[in-house]
């Protein structure tokens, strides 16, 4: 039996699993405080629910990785808090691409710490630069959300990240 990623163009067992795994940590990570880590800004909490997505992106690739973001997008857009994340386009669209840009970074680089950096990125971006663009922020908001909320979120992402990839490559993953 082929265990790989891919057999065909069809998903393979390892793909499925992993993916599976990931997307009910994303699940469990957004119906639990776990998924918010208090943060000394404005916003209150960073979010590690984007941390799924980049794994799936750099262990499976742009599917496994487009299908976690996806279940963090539709977790932001069902318990949307604010009509910012009521908005699909916000909620889902940049989740979903989180993935595959981490895969992509990951796969031209080979450095988690750049697909994690990237992958953090289009979550902020994507989510601060459709709010601006949707009318939801302007600009001066969105850039001070992305330095006070954005960059704690970023380096709690490198580290968590890291040693998650670092743990799973040293269990054969």
């Amino acid at each position: 039996m082929n265990n790989s990623r891919t057999k065909g163009g069809v998903l393979g067992t390892r793909s499925l699993t992993v993916g599976g795994v990931l997307g009910a940590i994303s699940i469990v990570l957004g119906m639990t405080p776990l998924g918010f880590i208090p943060v000394p800004t404005a916003a209150g909490h960073a979010t590690i629910m984007h941390i799924p997505v980049v794994l799936a992106g750099i262990l499976e690739g742009p599917v496994i990785g487009g299908l976690v973001g996806l279940i963090f997008g539709l977790h932001s857009f069902i318990r949307a808090g604010s009509p910012l994340f009521a908005d699909p386009v916000i909620a889902i669209l940049p989740r979903v691409i989180i993935g595959v840009v981490s895969y992509l970074v990951f796969r031209l680089t080979g450095s988690v710490v750049l697909a994690t950096i990237f992958g953090t990125l289009t979550n902020t971006v994507g989510v601060l630069g459709l709010a601006v663009v949707r009318g939801y922020l302007v600009v001066p908001v969105a850039l001070g959300i992305a330095v006070t909320h954005g960059l704690p979120e970023l380096v709690v992402a490198v580290l968590i990240t890291t040693l998650i990839y670092k743990g799973l490559k040293r269990a054969r993953i």
